[in-house]
């Protein structure tokens, strides 16, 4: 099993790919789901990483196979550009996924 990274800069890309993820830069919405689509369908991804800013360009969709696929896992990580609010983002989507808010 693999993991994958969905990313919008070739910093990130290239510090996982030392770590020995491949994976791909992206920046406009199509280019994003393209990516996505072709992650999910190989059997050999189990997960795909996601930077902070790739997942706001879809958050719907990522959302969406968050909730309904079991396999690949999506995990969205910070980049260098900024503060992510993680703890804000797993909040919400326990909520959304258990339908109570924390």
């Amino acid at each position: 099993m693999k993991l994958y990274l969905i990313s919008d800069n070739i910093d990130t890309q290239m510090g996982m790919r030392l770590a020995g993820v491949e994976g791909v830069v992206v920046h406009e919405r199509d280019e994003v789901l393209t990516a996505l689509n072709k992650a999910i369908e190989d059997p050999e991804i189990a997960i795909v990483l996601m930077t902070t800013k790739i997942v706001n360009t879809c958050p719907d969709v990522v959302s969406d196979y968050k909730l309904r696929l079991s396999k690949p896992l999506l995990v969205e990580i910070p980049d260098r550009h900024g503060s992510a609010k993680i703890g804000e983002t797993i909040d919400r989507y326990i909520s959304e996924a258990i339908g109570i808010k924390l």
